[in-house]
């Protein structure tokens, strides 16, 4: 049984590669395998939204404002993919040999999920608070 904590590794590294696919010319060769994930779940809808997902990414990528956008994207798929795992949980080794990684035996070192992240903030006139895990604001006492 995976905990939510692998879960949504998982869903981070599936919707990383997911985005950096999408710009790719190989996209129209992983597209149905990505689209058979969603095959219980409006796989139409998916296919729409990933089609204007590309379409936006390509367009902000010849534009130079790609990165931005890709990060945004990689979001909002984690998102969706954490979603999807809740509503089918057998979808886990499918989406690992999807995009490359092979499940893991049990209680090995291998379950750590470690990874990188960039966070960045541009903020006028107010607060920025960016945190990888928990975080706690506390002002005037109160949280």
């Amino acid at each position: 049984m995976e905990t939510s904590v692998e879960l949504a590794g998982l869903a981070s590294v599936a919707a990383a590669r997911l985005i950096d696919l999408l710009a790719t010319d190989g996209w129209a060769a992983v597209k149905a395998s990505v689209l058979s994930l969603w095959r219980s779940a409006h796989p139409e809808r998916v296919e729409e939204e990933l089609d204007d997902a590309r379409g936006e990414l390509l367009q902000a990528r010849q534009t130079g404002d790609g990165r931005e956008l890709q990060g945004l994207l990689v979001a909002e798929w984690q998102a969706r993919i954490v979603r999807l795992l809740a509503t089918r949980p057998d979808a886990v080794d499918e989406l690992r040999a999807l995009f490359g990684e092979e499940p893991r035996a049990a209680g090995t070192r291998d379950q750590q999920i470690t990874g990188s992240m960039t966070l960045e903030a541009h903020v006028t006139g107010g607060d920025a608070f960016l945190a990888g895990r928990d975080m706690t604001v506390t002002r005037g006492g109160q949280e």
